[in-house]
């Protein structure tokens, strides 16, 4: 960091420029940024201070690194301590003091920038801002739930803060995130330079003896204490209670409003200090940030700059085939949408409008109708001769998918690839129909795909380190995070999802309460109860899928004698009833209920009452099925890399993002625990959930999948 004084207008610009690629908060920082501002305030004539940035960004916030690392909450006091005396010196040293936002400020380098009397952006969409924490499981640190209260008021700043909302740069200035945006460096600059001009002595508005927060709700009033109510109220009900720092950082600005600045800084240290110490943001911050930078530098594979692939196309005009129609035209790709039915293709038509003017808001009408033009539906196979790369998304019948194979194939060019959209076949079991196994691979998205930010990329055993490259680029090109598994039945994804939803099924057919297994799952932070996402999908589709499953009891781990389940047997039943799910009106749930509700009917179908239940041994079963399938299939090689058991598992199933995912999920729980419990299963239920071998050398050696902090 440096200190450039300019004697000719009297300002001093602090330039921050750590080491590396981006200002991360850390010891080193702050002594670095204490150094340059005793600089500037010995400087003889200063009239103020810009604070700005040697590299893209602002600041990006905290080093991670320190912070996982960290298990000793007065060590994390006393280092927020000394930050927010820093700042504070800062905002305090009666010269004005302005960010110049030429990149983004998240996290501590936002609370950085609120330190400051002014904020200054360039006007660029790329530039954001915003307060993320929560996402990590810890709260802002250094000042963000005092400050952001204070500036733009006591409900916008919670729902920024409780929600780790970032803010873009042109929609921050409307929130008051940011004062002002300037189309140019020197325009920016300039205008910082007018502020400091006419703000000699600038304070911070609650340095100021009149002080009122913004906007309506007042400390201690009526209206502060009904907004702190249901603002409680509606966060249990969206996250079931299960995350640990969106609550500290409300009772952070809750406690605040009622003391003095110094004093409300303490409180929200103190918060921030136990949940940076907590497994639960240990586990988050090792998944969201560790493994998902390491999944979306696609780390340990091959790689090549482009996937040279310009024409895409896309077999079923389904929504997962419209759906990645308008995804790739989005990000420039040439689409074919070919499907054998001009109903779905009109169908699919519409579908990509909607998207087009939901997602494609901002663009210009120039823009949305390239979009548009960039694809083109049709009923015939020639139309797919210029294809580069064909995605089969056709029904989930392998029959199907090799006559449809065959047929493409005849028109394509030499050098085109094949992926299939398939959530459970085996490219091994696909490949034969193509023409050559090493231009074959599995790219399964996931519903919506237009939504979900996840690919599973499957590599059979001729696919080739050229189309595993191509793919991975490709992923990059739209827009995908993409994991990496090995071939077999159902892959990685498919077989955990199917754990889950058929453990609740099982549970729901043994007599167990259907109200306590969606809120057992709640509780443990699925982001969707069994039931609800099994009539999502349909019974339908799931009873073809796992019902098709007794044709592949040979490959190693496809449980034996699941058409007599009785959760199958359930689930069978009610699609004989007609009850298939939410399009159908009913499924598991009620659809017609106002509002809806479990279906009544279920306790008529199910056994019971069960030899044991309870709240408990219903979490155990829903949350050991899903972290038993990824155990299985890391010891079966399925998974090529612990991470992307975690990152595929939240990000395409949504399992419960506060445990960092099923492995981390076994590491709290104990392998020793899990193997207890396990077998305690077995010798009640069957076979089925008997632990890995992997799970039983582990409990015995009493490991954990990922070092302990």
């Amino acid at each position: 960091m440096r200190c450039e004084f300019d004697s000719t207008t009297g300002v001093a610009t602090l330039v921050m420029q750590m080491e590396g690629r981006a200002n991360k908060i850390n010891p080193t920082f702050g002594e670095q940024l204490n150094r340059i501002v005793d600089e500037a305030l010995a400087a003889p004539g200063l009239k103020g201070i810009l604070l700005t940035s040697g590299h893209k960004d602002f600041c990006v916030g905290a080093d991670l690194d320190f912070v996982y690392r960290v298990r000793d909450p007065k060590a994390v006091y006393e280092a927020v301590g000394q930050l927010n005396a820093l700042y504070r010196r800062l905002e305090t040293c009666g010269k004005p003091v302005v960010a110049l936002l030429a990149g983004s400020a998240l996290g501590g380098g936002y609370e950085l920038a609120l330190a400051c009397h002014k904020r200054f952006g360039l006007n660029r969409p790329d530039i954001q801002v915003g307060l993320p924490e929560v996402s990590l499981g810890v709260i802002p640190g250094a000042g963000g739930t005092q400050r952001l209260p204070r500036l733009i008021g006591i409900q916008a700043a919670l729902m920024l803060i409780a929600e780790g909302k970032i803010v873009r740069a042109t929609a921050a200035v409307g929130q008051g995130l940011i004062d002002a945006v300037y189309d140019t460096p020197e325009a920016l600059h300039a205008a910082a330079l007018e502020y400091i001009a006419k703000n000699p002595s600038a304070k911070q508005p609650w340095d100021k003896p009149d002080f009122k927060y913004p906007g309506m709700h007042q400390p201690d009033t009526l209206d502060f204490r009904q907004l702190f109510a249901v603002g409680g109220a509606m966060l249990t009900k969206r996250t079931a209670g299960v995350y640990a720092a969106p609550e500290a950082a409300i009772s952070a600005v809750y406690e605040g409003t009622a003391l003095a600045f110094e004093a409300a800084l303490q409180v929200e240290a103190r918060y921030f200090a136990a949940r940076a110490t907590s497994d639960q943001a240990k586990d988050m911050i090792r998944t969201f940030w560790f493994h998902k930078n390491a999944v979306e530098k696609q780390e340990g594979l091959p790689r090549i700059d482009k996937s040279g692939y310009r024409t895409i196309g896309i077999l079923g005009a389904g929504m997962m085939g419209a759906g990645l129609a308008f995804v790739c035209a989005q990000r420039g790709f040439e689409v074919v949408l070919k499907d054998i039915r001009q109903e779905a293709l009109d169908k699919a038509v519409a579908h990509i409008d909607e998207q087009i003017a939901k997602r494609a808001k901002h663009a210009s009408a120039e823009e949305k109708a390239a979009i548009k033009a960039r694809i083109r539906p049709t009923l015939a196979i020639p139309d797919l001769a210029p294809c580069d790369l064909i995605i089969e998304a056709v029904i989930e019948d392998i029959a199907i998918k090799h006559a449809v194979t065959r047929e493409v194939a005849a028109v394509l060019g030499p050098n085109a690839h094949w992926a299939s959209n398939t959530s459970a076949i085996p490219m091994n079991d696909l490949s034969p129909a193509w023409r050559d196994g090493k231009t074959f691979i599995g790219l399964h998205y996931f519903s919506p795909v237009e939504q979900m930010p996840l690919v599973e990329i499957i590599v059979g055993k001729d696919t080739s380190d050229d189309t595993l490259s191509r793919a991975l680029a490709f992923s990059r090109e739209i827009k995908k995070t993409a994991i990496v598994v090995n071939d077999g039945y159902g892959f990685y994804t498919t077989r955990v999802f199917s754990a889950y939803i058929m453990e609740a099924a099982q549970l729901v057919a043994q007599g167990h309460d259907p109200a306590l297994v969606e809120y057992a799952a709640r509780r443990a932070g699925m982001v969707v109860s069994p039931l609800k996402v099994f009539d999502e999908v349909t019974l339908t589709l799931a009873m073809h899928a796992i019902g098709t499953r007794d044709k592949w009891e040979t490959l190693k781990g496809a449980p034996s004698g699941v058409l007599e389940w009785p959760g199958f047997k359930l689930v069978r039943a009610l699609v004989e009833q007609g009850r298939t799910g939410k399009g159908a009106g009913a499924g598991f749930y009620d659809y017609t209920a106002k509002p809806r509700r479990l279906w009544s009917g279920l306790k008529a179908l199910a056994g019971g009452p069960p030899p044991r239940t309870g709240f408990e041994y219903i979490q155990q079963r829903l949350m050991l099925s899903q972290c038993l399938e990824a155990a299985r299939c890391l010891e079966e090689g399925i998974l090529r890399d612990k991470r992307d058991a975690e990152i595929g598992a939240i990000l395409g199933l949504g399992f419960a993002p506060n445990s960092g995912g099923p492995l981390a999920w076994l590491d709290r729980f104990g392998a020793r625990r899990a193997v207890t419990v396990l077998d305690d299963l077995t010798r009640e239920l069957g076979p089925r959930y008997a632990p890995p071998a992997l799970l039983r050398q582990m409990a015995e050696k009493n490991e954990t999948f990922f070092e302990r902090v």
